[in-house]
């Protein structure tokens, strides 16, 4: 639809609000022809620049709809009609290309949270708009842009997302499915889900609190270590083991689960992190060639002693077996890890077998 010079005629002629509004549903696409000279574009601005301030709402909703991509739009009509109500407002919020970083970030703050939505919504939303929603914004927009897969969100953001919204099973569901999340945030999501299934159990089904709480122990550490997959970057890993250290989720036996299925620069990030030295010392003592640096490092840890032959097994066959990127390595050296383990018991005193057996049983499982 382009408006004809018989619309402009019958817009003078016959101001209905009918007529008016089909003027503005034409007005859009008009504004953008590149046939317009300039005095023909400045008429059909001045045209939209009146309409946008029609006090009949169907009037300014058609010509937000009108105009939510047109390119030639006044920057101050399209902040006029951002700033109306909803119905009118929501179009041109969630399309238009003309607002900058520093218009949205004032709507943000500023307006409802249907507006917030609506720019969540973007096809583009900029890291500066993404932490100004995350911390501003209620939970419809901060869903929403958590789903938008075009938000560029940092990590200091999604983090902010899984604090603010804690216990809101909608954001953290949506959040959960978001492509190339962080360590941190991703181990977070999975506690969360390990805790509303510890309350369920004891709730639904009477179990006792201990019992669950080992139960939703094995399942968190397996997901945890499973999540170790996502990325190998030095600093995403510290921070995880940081986190579950803060958290008190940096527990023997999910250090002892890692080393088992391979996963070593998990293990050495939490033991630099319990023994409360760099990394790259840490690394020194755990590969020295005698036992003293591995026994000194360990004590400073302050884990379990039972655990220790564990930990001595699994790092000398991390030096009989190169670890690389392929599938069958990592098996072989977890099946190693058990062979050795189990083959060596008789080393260990009854404690620290009965540790080892309760730890190894899922081990057995993934390496079969």
């Amino acid at each position: 639809m382009v408006l004809s010079k018989e619309d402009v005629t019958r817009l003078m002629t016959q101001p209905s609000a009918e007529a008016r509004a089909e003027v503005a549903a034409k007005i859009g696409t008009t504004l953008d022809d590149a046939g317009l000279s300039e005095t023909e574009l400045r008429l059909a601005q001045d045209i939209i620049r009146h309409m946008a301030a029609d006090i009949t709402v169907k009037v300014r909703a058609t010509l937000a709809q009108s105009v939510k991509n047109a390119k030639k739009l006044p920057h101050d009509v399209a902040m006029k009609l951002a700033k109306d109500v909803e119905e009118v407002s929501l179009p041109v919020l969630e399309f238009s290309l003309l607002f900058t970083d520093e218009d949205l970030i004032s709507i943000i703050k500023s307006q409802s949270p249907e507006k917030q939505e609506a720019i969540a919504r973007r096809e583009t939303v900029s890291e500066k708009v993404a932490s100004v929603i995350v911390e501003e914004a209620g939970e419809g927009a901060v869903s929403t842009l958590v789903s938008n897969k075009n938000a560029h969100i940092n990590d200091k953001s999604l983090e902010r997302v899984t604090e603010r919204f804690a216990d809101n099973q909608n954001v953290n569901n949506k959040l959960a499915r978001r492509d190339n999340l962080p360590l941190a945030v991703a181990e977070r999501l999975v506690s969360r889900v390990s805790d509303a299934l510890k309350e369920y159990l004891v709730q639904a089904h009477a179990l006792p609190a201990g019992l669950v709480d080992d139960m939703v122990s094995q399942s968190r550490e397996q997901s945890t270590v499973s999540l170790l997959s996502i990325s190998k970057d030095e600093m995403d890993i510290e921070k995880l083991v940081g986190q579950l250290k803060e958290t008190a989720r940096l527990t023997p036996s999910l250090i002892v689960r890692a080393l088992c299925v391979g996963d070593i620069p998990f293990f050495e990030a939490s033991m630099a992190v319990l023994a409360d030295i760099p990394l790259h010392n840490a690394r020194i003592l755990l590969h020295d060639a005698g036992k003293l640096g591995l026994k000194s490092l360990y004590d400073k840890t302050n884990l379990p002693q039972g655990m220790f032959p564990i930990i001595r097994v699994a790092l000398e066959v991390v030096k009989e077996i190169q670890l690389d990127s392929a599938a069958h390595a990592h098996a072989r050296y977890r099946a190693k890890v058990i062979e050795r383990i189990l083959t060596q018991y008789q080393d260990f005193n009854a404690d620290d077998l009965n540790y080892l057996l309760d730890k190894l049983s899922d081990l057995v499982d993934m390496a079969a």
